[in-house]
């Protein structure tokens, strides 16, 4: 049994009561999470009303299938870059037509990695937008490095990414 009172909980209430009190909803696109940040978000009641929906693209073709991200940019950056992080953020928000949109891609481990980007290498895509339908969309990618084994991997990048956007989320006064 889950311990609700982990941080990883806490941090998904915090998003929850934030996405109600606004009115929105969000939209996962998970890659080496293989949809950790999203069960974590369905393990509290209620989330039917500010979770649209998650996408596991782990393959490059399932990137490119469901997300629109393009072949040229995971050519040109890696599947593990900055730059497909945001165009997965960015294709989960327009699809799920949503206000808001986390993408997580890395290599987990224990192999895939390379001098340039060793295993524990996570890019993020944050993406909030304020009305939905209108182009000003806010989106922040950020690259972290893990340590410890595939499982701890996971773990510390759904704990960042709901942490990170969690921030994201905070008015700019605040």
């Amino acid at each position: 049994m889950k311990n609700n009172n982990d941080p990883q909980h806490e941090l998904a209430r915090a998003i929850a009561l934030t996405l109600v009190s606004r009115g929105w909803k969000i939209a996962l696109a998970e890659s080496c999470t293989g949809g950790l940040v999203c069960a974590t978000l369905t393990d509290l009641a209620g989330s039917s009303d500010w979770l649209e929906r998650g996408y596991v693209t782990y393959s490059n073709a399932a990137k490119s299938e469901c997300l629109d991200v393009s072949m040229e940019t995971i050519d040109s950056f890696g599947a593990v870059s900055e730059q497909v992080a945001k165009a997965m953020a960015e294709g989960a928000l327009r699809h799920a037509n949503v206000n808001a949109a986390i993408s997580i891609t890395g290599i987990a481990g224990p192999t895939g990695g390379s001098a340039e980007k060793p295993v524990g290498t996570v890019c993020f895509g944050l993406v909030i937008k304020e009305n939905v339908g209108h182009d000003v969309i806010n989106t922040v990618t950020l690259t972290k490095h893990f340590n410890g084994d595939r499982q701890v991997v996971r773990e510390q990048a759904r704990d960042f990414a709901l942490s990170q956007f969690l921030e994201l989320l905070k008015p700019k006064n605040a």
